[in-house]
């Protein structure tokens, strides 16, 4: 069996999302005065290579203690749309299907060749990293939502397109870039949306987040920050995997992604009959 990870590393430069803390490490305790090595860390949830959970974005969602083993690893395909984005691109449906087969149920990860630009890369840009990614819209939610994805991944900061986020708001001076360049309001661009909430059936009109409200209430989440080696993998079929903690009451958490080839003639689902 051969396992790629697709993972980046966490350390006290890990930044988390645009307007959330990165992470504060320290050691509580060392060789040379207790006998033992200790140490604390103080974190958002959206750091590093994270899987963000279903009640993140929809009320009353569940917590990553309740995704079973049968949805956070699957069968999947890593697709690389690279030559087809740049900054503020728009992800579409074909550029996914025209590289790869998509099948029902399918884990699927989007390379969009953004993760060298994440923190450490020899080609770091975080401003572009995160507020300049390509991202999807309506569109791509309503498709994931057809292929009943298990979730998906994105080498980028978010699943959706960062001037479709309340970056926006947090970084004017980019929306002013990204409006000269569409030639018209940022909120024209995008456009609102309508969904009925899943819970008390109210019908809410939105004009961001489309990845996630859309999404997440009927178990289409995704991660953010996949990275790793998943360069020699672009455009493969194989078992994916997301392993967080087991984590009552938690909204996201980071997790390390593997790619696994080679497994043999078991499905994943014998795979856990087996087991």
């Amino acid at each position: 069996m051969k396992l790629v990870d697709l993972s980046h590393p966490i350390n006290i430069h890990t930044p988390g999302w645009v307007g959330y803390p990165g992470s504060k490490i320290y050691y509580t305790q060392t060789l040379q005065t207790n006998r033992v090595v200790s140490q604390r860390i103080e974190s958002s949830l959206h750091v590093g290579t994270h899987l963000d959970g279903p009640m993140h974005m929809a009320d009353g969602g569940g917590d990553m203690a309740s995704l079973p083993l049968t949805k956070l690893i699957h069968e999947g395909v890593i697709v690389d749309v690279s030559d087809e984005v740049s900054d503020w691109s728009i992800i579409t449906p074909e550029m996914i299907t025209s590289k790869v087969e998509v099948k029902k149920g399918d884990i699927l990860i989007i390379h969009t060749g953004y993760h060298r630009y994440y923190e450490g890369k020899p080609e770091q840009d975080l401003t572009r990293y995160f507020c300049m990614h390509p991202g999807g819209t309506r569109d791509l939610a309503e498709w994931m939502l057809e292929r009943e994805l298990a979730w998906w991944g994105i080498d980028a900061g978010s699943g959706d397109h960062p001037m479709n986020t309340t970056i926006r708001h947090m970084r004017p001076d980019l929306t002013r870039r990204f409006e000269q360049k569409v030639g018209m309001p940022v909120r024209d661009y995008f456009g609102e949306y309508t969904y009925t909430h899943h819970r008390s059936g109210r019908e809410i009109t939105e004009d961001l987040f489309p990845l996630h409200y859309l999404a997440f209430p009927k178990g289409c989440i995704h991660a953010e920050n996949v990275g790793g080696d998943i360069e020699k993998v672009l455009n493969q079929r194989c078992i994916i995997g997301a392993f967080p903690w087991k984590f009552e009451g938690g909204e996201s958490c980071p997790c390390r992604i593997m790619a696994f080839f080679d497994v043999g003639d078991l499905t994943v689902e014998e795979m856990f009959q087996a087991v």
